[in-house]
């Protein structure tokens, strides 16, 4: 099987003003748009998890399975949903009102996290904050997809996901300015991300338009759909997707190879909040300064995520998607065996960080030049369902083997799983005849 799936034709066309930008060629302004929502939504996200971790383990007490099993509550509950939030978008024929109400749940969710403070209310509240991320992610990748054109798909999710880890970047920072001038800390983060989330919402309703198509930025008019007068227009079918006609996805080869892959390495892909956790006790790094760790990763996936996303594009997604698994293995092994050094921190981070720009925005864009247009969303659904709860597992596997041996034995496992689950990917997604 071969991600890659290198440029269209030449004689691909695009509409001049409207998917091509002086500085980013081919990318819509929907992407824009829809760059901006993560943007303002990672900011209120991104300062809860900050301060996640630190309030489960050092305020609540719990102990490594409980943060596991509530960590993978955490990103597995969101892998579920994908599945239903991907075939509602395509069976309704509008991804923008699905991924509207996956924003909306989970803005709903922050203001009640000041509300609870103990372990089961807790979990309740993030399950449905992480049902609204499940909902909303594959409407708004169909989205990016649909807008534009095949040998573009790298450099737009790029462009998404480096405007989705700014947000990323500034969420850290705030939460760690407001622990520093807030007398009760943990509260007026949760409340003022409320607030933050509900600007996101904001922005996605009243510049998002409500339907899209391939190559193009702007809304379809009913005339235009009908006639397909556009340059490079492709007029979706209308006819209502059927849950078997989803599933049978499945069937196809590549797609088939290329969720498999993604799930056998989200298996001993450790989360990122464990990876904060294991290079605190490391480095001896303070609890005042591990809000600002997540920073680090966010900031290097920031600045690597079009440039990455573009070489994607040119060389083969498939080896810029194993490259940055290989990119953590040696992140993993820093962590273990790598001695004292000052810097260690900072290439640990800078591993992490990139190792997110090869394989997040890599990994739809390959999605995307396989499925349909009619079931993209429910393609990008299948492989990301997969791939999520593959960490679920993950995490609570991570904390129990770190409750009952430790935490270097259980990043060792990882490590070595992680080297086995690389290769096989490594052959299932070799091109065919094994040309790159």
């Amino acid at each position: 099987m071969y991600l890659a799936d290198r440029s269209a034709p030449s004689g691909a066309t695009t509409t001049p003003g409207r998917t091509r930008g002086r500085r980013f060629p081919g990318v819509s302004s929907v992407v824009f748009a829809l760059g901006a929502v993560s943007l303002i939504t990672d900011i209120s996200s991104e300062m809860v998890t900050a301060v996640l971790p630190l309030y489960l383990v050092v305020g609540l007490g719990l102990s490594p399975l409980g943060f596991g099993a509530l960590d993978g509550v955490y990103n597995g509950v969101s892998a579920l949903v994908q599945l239903a939030g991907g075939h509602l978008a395509d069976r309704v024929r509008n991804h923008k009102l699905i991924a509207g109400l996956g924003y909306g749940l989970s803005a709903v969710c922050k203001p009640l996290l000041l509300l609870v403070h103990s372990l089961g209310p807790l979990g309740v509240v993030l399950a449905l904050e992480r049902t609204g991320k499940g909902l909303r992610t594959a409407p708004r990748d169909a989205m990016i997809s649909l807008s534009t054109p095949p040998e573009f798909q790298g450099r737009a999710f790029g462009v998404h996901r480096a405007m989705d880890t700014t947000g990323a970047v500034l969420g850290p920072v705030a939460a760690f300015l407001i622990l520093r001038a807030a007398t009760d800390g943990y509260d007026a983060v949760f409340g003022v991300s409320a607030c933050v989330a509900v600007l996101g919402v904001l922005v996605l309703m009243l510049f998002v338009p409500g339907k899209v198509r391939a190559g193009q930025a702007e809304p379809v008019t009913p005339d235009e759909a009908g006639s397909g007068e556009r340059a490079g227009a492709e007029v979706v079918d209308k006819q209502p997707v059927d849950l078997r006609e989803a599933l049978r996805l499945l069937r196809m080869p590549r797609l088939r190879g290329l969720a498999g892959c993604a799930a056998l390495l989200g298996l001993t892909t450790v989360s990122d909040a464990f990876v904060y956790l294991l290079l605190q006790r490391r480095t001896g790094i303070s609890e005042y300064w591990f809000p600002l760790m997540p920073l680090g990763t966010a900031a290097v996936f920031l600045l690597l995520a079009v440039p990455v996303g573009t070489l994607a594009d040119r060389v083969g997604r498939r080896v810029v998607f194993l490259v940055g698994h290989a990119l953590l293995l040696l992140a993993y092994t820093l962590l273990l065996w790598a001695p004292d050094l000052p810097a260690l921190p900072y290439l640990v981070l800078a591993l992490h960080g990139m190792f997110y720009a090869a394989t997040d925005g890599v990994l739809p864009a390959a999605v995307a030049a396989i499925v349909p247009e009619q079931l993209r969303a429910s393609g990008l659904a299948l492989v990301g369902t997969g791939q999520a709860l593959a960490r679920f597992c993950c995490s609570i596997a991570f904390g129990a083997a770190w409750t009952v041996w430790g935490d270097g034995p259980a990043l060792a496992g990882s490590a070595v799983g992680l080297l086995c689950c690389a290769a096989v990917a490594g052959v299932v997604l070799r091109p065919p005849g094994g040309r790159a």
